[in-house]
């Protein structure tokens, strides 16, 4: 069958409406659950009809069940890939445990850190002591096959970002026909393309021939935060990325936009000139339950 990419998830990694959070930014997904959204996350069917999802969020019972009603598999999920250590992508490992889904022997493919980080946080060790999950780890820039005939490959690319207990990877899944990146956190272009050895953004996507680009959207802006100061959580904001990337043209790339942040107004349904600026340059935003076929 096609290896088929779903996304599960676009927020930043409390979701949106964030805990804690009751400003007008949140105000119209805390009346209205239906405007909600998830931390990021992938699932993929491989072309053997195995199952692998890309992290472990705090949400994952309703993206298995949103996954299960577009691409719908009858069997136990075959592995897991988490990019990196920050909330979002890895609070929901536990829920593999004999408390919840009682997993056996979950491939979980990971860096060296994070399996490091892993293996000394006790709650997650008890789940290799269980043998709930299995650790896996990958090497930077050596694509992985996540099962023997999935049909695709992962290539783990090293990228900056704040590394207080692991260090964080985009993936690229390497179908059979199209690639797809997945680069949900990094901390800037500039620190990205110098670690990649490329000097535009376009050019490192045509380098690794890239079809669709799901990137970190994070902030609309520089001055986006009010209660805490920006510069100490780095990230490239999509203005910048726009200005970077420039007009989509005749390419036949495609760059979605994911991990925004609860105070983006891209989430709220209000935001027209922002999101008119996103398609007048013909990108767009990603879309929980899009999917792509590889």
């Amino acid at each position: 069958r096609e290896v088929r990419v779903t996304i599960l998830g676009i927020a930043q990694d409390g979701g949106y409406p964030q805990a804690g959070c009751k400003r007008n930014c949140c105000v119209a997904a805390i009346n209205n659950p239906l405007l909600g959204k998830h931390p990021v996350s992938l699932g993929i069917v491989g072309a053997d009809f195995s199952t692998h999802l890309i992290e472990a969020t705090r949400d994952l019972a309703w993206q298995l069940n949103l996954w299960n009603s577009i691409d719908p598999i009858d069997r136990p999920l075959d592995s897991l890939c988490i990019t990196h250590s920050h909330q979002g992508h890895i609070d929901g490992l536990g829920l593999f445990g004999k408390e919840v889904i009682n997993s056996t022997n979950l491939n979980l493919n990971c860096s060296k850190s994070l399996s490091k980080l892993i293996q000394e946080t006790p709650n997650w060790n008890l789940l290799l002591k269980s043998g709930n999950i299995s650790i896996n780890t990958f090497t930077n820039n050596i694509p992985f096959s996540p099962s023997k005939n999935c049909g695709f490959e992962i290539k783990p690319i090293k990228v900056p970002h704040r590394g207080e207990l692991s260090d964080t990877h985009a993936f690229l899944i390497k179908g059979p026909n199209k690639n797809l990146l997945f680069l949900p956190d990094h901390d800037s272009w500039e620190k990205t393309l110098k670690s990649v050895n490329q000097k535009t953004i376009l050019e490192w996507f045509k380098s690794e021939k890239i079809d669709v680009a799901l990137i970190d959207g994070t902030f609309w802006s520089k001055n986006e935060l009010i209660h805490r100061k920006q510069s100490e959580i780095p990230h490239p904001t999509i203005m910048d990325s726009l200005k970077l990337i420039g007009k989509r043209e005749k390419l036949s790339l495609e760059i979605k936009f994911i991990h925004l942040n609860h105070t983006n107004p891209l989430l709220n349904n209000t935001s027209n000139v922002e999101m008119k600026i996103i398609d007048e340059m013909g990108w767009s935003i990603a879309s929980e339950g899009e999917s792509f076929v590889l």
